[in-house]
């Protein structure tokens, strides 16, 4: 089966995440949409209708007969096996919401519609971590299905269900508390959990991730790969390869890859007057109301904030923007902003992007064309 996960005009409601990665590549739950679809269907290949600018790294792989998706749906076994069984150009609605269509060109039809009731989409960019609890649960249950957990050791306590914590082998756990009452617990493959850690899930941690010592975490949150946390974190998304290392409070947050929050960054995620919350929009280049009362920071890749930062409710930062000036940045930091405040020069793009390699290369990553041409293409023009 050859899938195609389509963006479907979606790129900008999902900015700054997707100003360097498709749709179908967000993280949320236990993976990436893409890694997702990949579980569900394991034969498959797997690649991305998506922006222009994107496509030398997130390349499309388009034949004669292929499964275009809509990147915004979140599959389970009961939506695989209708996506399973469609036949060339045919196409399945669910709840009113196109899923897929199989022919050689995207020509979607209403002509296979079906109501689902544990259907999940993302339609706004904070459902990231709004929905990351149902997500979470669903993905736990579909791959712990048939498997055995490695053992955990004498040195925690565990609260709850020992069915809701997976541990892959190679992850270290010792002298924490884990709760899983309020949701399923995932350590991958070699992350590790320090000393004094209290977690109380959902939580999924993806490999080589490490929960920092004493670090509190509260559900649902999801780490991705080679991420390092620190710190008291609640309801957050870590795409992959980014740093909270140390104390400061992140909440309801999505943070991107190659980011970095210096120690005792803090994110206001409740507004004072318990209002809710307006945030900037990519589609409208505006600040916009919005029905949360809880929302935190929304960062793009390789930005990154120094010590002692503190950013309001609601904050959207671009990517590669660096933040050090005193006091709070404005809700809007743009990408490429050299300090933050409002009228920041431009980050140097030639600085910024050896920055960019020298954190990579400190992981065994190197930065590729494919993310020149995206860093290039993002830079602002005068």
């Amino acid at each position: 089966m050859n899938i195609i996960l389509h963006d479907l005009s979606n790129h900008l409601i999902f900015a700054p995440l997707t100003l360097t990665r498709p749709v179908g590549n967000l993280r949320t739950g236990m993976w990436t949409n893409d890694e997702r679809w990949q579980f569900y269907f394991p034969e498959a290949t797997i690649s991305f209708k998506t922006e222009s600018y994107l496509a030398d790294k997130f390349p499309i792989n388009q034949l004669e007969d292929n499964v275009w998706v809509n990147s915004t749906v979140i599959p389970n076994t009961d939506l695989a096996k209708f996506v399973r069984d469609l036949k060339v150009d045919e196409s399945l609605y669910v709840n009113g919401v196109f899923v897929a269509q199989r022919g050689g060109f995207f020509q979607p039809k209403e002509n296979t519609s079906i109501e689902l009731d544990n259907f999940i989409v993302l339609e706004y960019r904070w459902d990231l971590f709004q929905k990351n609890e149902a997500i979470l649960s669903v993905d736990f249950e579909a791959y712990t299905k048939g498997k055995k957990s490695a053992s955990l050791s004498e040195t925690n306590t565990l609260i709850g269900d020992s069915n809701q914590l997976f541990i892959e082998e190679g992850a270290s756990v010792e002298c924490a508390i884990l709760n899983v009452k309020s949701g399923p617990i995932y350590i991958g493959k070699n992350a590790e959990i320090m000393e004094g850690s209290v977690v109380r899930g959902g939580l999924a941690m993806g490999e080589d991730s490490v929960l920092k010592l004493a670090t509190k975490i509260y559900g649902a949150t999801s780490i991705g790969p080679h991420c390092r946390v620190g710190g008291e974190v609640n309801n957050c998304v870590f795409q992959a390869f980014s740093n909270k290392g140390h104390d400061g409070f992140l909440g309801n947050s999505i943070i991107g890859e190659w980011c970095n929050l210096g120690a005792d960054t803090n994110s206001s995620n409740l507004k004072n007057n318990y209002g809710n919350v307006k945030t900037y929009s990519y589609l409208s280049n505006a600040l916009e109301q919005t029905e949360l009362m809880f929302m935190g920071v929304a960062m793009g890749d390789h930005s990154k904030t120094s010590i002692n930062t503190m950013l309001n409710t609601a904050t959207v930062v671009g990517v590669c923007a660096n933040l050090f000036s005193s006091g709070f940045p404005p809700k809007f930091v743009p990408s490429f902003s050299w300090g933050g405040d409002d009228g920041a020069p431009v980050y140097d793009l030639d600085r910024a992007i050896d920055a960019a390699n020298q954190m990579m290369i400190r992981r065994g990553k190197q930065i590729t064309d494919g993310d020149l041409k995206i860093l290039k293409h993002l830079f602002p023009r005068k």
